[in-house]
């Protein structure tokens, strides 16, 4: 197949790789243009224009730093993919994009017959290299579907999320967890070595512990999802006792604990609805309340997918 490539950085030049040796015909462009040398000796075509690209292939990928790059790209009126991309043809970004983004570029390139796709991308530049990586995809699913052996060249998990600027949305819940992850984690461990301990070996504690055992998001699957909190893993009095003491701990030594104080602010009110014999993320429902959603997946559901994926 012929496949455009847009942006030869970091990520990018990783991903191009891959699908040229998957044996797929390439023609490429970045603002850089010996950014795609490695590539043009491996035989890919280069284009000068955005424009060029679009009208040489079947199907165009981009790989941009952001929103504002991605629009450049795309409705650049002098020499943009809007220009070269014709009916039938579809246009996949793997950038972290926004999905307010996403959705007008799909709209205005849709009343011209182009698919357009979000697939934006995890496992860094490791994986992007070793295609050990995942894509959260969004848009028309028979588009994603005809191209899924395109996406398979590029990373071993393509995932289809849903309609267009689903697949956004699933990398900045996932980017934007693992930073606020990041944060707790260097607040408690610093509160963990001002108390005390040697940093290794408070890591290698508790990367034995039920939380360091587990995935990240794996935990959601037992009464966040489904929306049970009885019969309790865990009771939130028990947690709220765990918390308390782990926040007196950094007062003690004067260490800051603003993501605990708040945990414990909201556990605080779990136990004031009188939810404390209730599983412990039970707390969980008060963010729900705030943002009007509720969550309720079925278990069968939920099930499934773990049964899927070995767990």
């Amino acid at each position: 197949m012929k496949i455009g490539f847009i942006g030869l950085g970091t990520m990018g030049r990783h991903m191009a790789a891959n699908l040229q040796k998957a044996g797929h015909e390439l023609v490429v462009h970045d603002v850089r243009k010996d950014a795609a040398e490695p590539h043009v000796k491996n035989g890919a075509r280069w284009a000068d224009t955005p424009r060029a690209v679009a009208e040489a292939v079947d199907v165009v990928f981009t790989s941009l730093p952001g929103p504002a790059e991605v629009e450049a790209v795309a409705l650049d009126e002098r020499g943009g993919l809007l220009t070269g991309l014709t009916a039938g043809k579809a246009y996949f970004d793997l950038s972290t994009n926004s999905p307010t983004v996403v959705r007008r570029l799909h709209a205005i390139f849709k009343a011209r017959g182009v698919d357009v796709l979000d697939a934006p991308v995890s496992g860094g530049p490791r994986g992007a290299e070793s295609r050990r990586l995942a894509l959260w995809v969004g848009g028309d699913e028979a588009a994603f579907k005809k191209f899924k052996a395109v996406l398979d060249a590029i990373g071993d998990q393509a995932y289809y999320v849903g309609p267009i600027g689903a697949g956004s949305i699933a990398k900045l819940v996932h980017n934007c967890a693992g930073y606020v992850v990041q944060t707790a984690l260097a607040e408690v461990f610093t509160m963990g070595v001002k108390a005390g301990v040697e940093p290794l070996a408070i890591w290698k504690a508790v990367r034995q512990g039920a939380g360091g055992r587990r995935r990240t998001f794996d935990g959601l699957a037992d009464q966040f999802l489904p929306g049970t909190f009885e019969p309790p893993s865990f009771a939130l009095r028990l947690a709220h006792k765990d918390v308390s003491l782990a926040v007196a701990l950094g007062r003690e030594h004067k260490v800051p604990m603003r993501l605990a104080n708040i945990t414990l602010e909201e556990m605080t009110e779990a136990l004031n609805r009188g939810w404390g014999e209730r599983d412990s993320r039970v707390a969980m429902l008060l963010q729900e309340e705030r943002a009007g959603v509720q969550i309720k997946v079925p278990p069968a559901a939920i099930k499934e997918v773990l049964e899927r994926d070995g767990k």
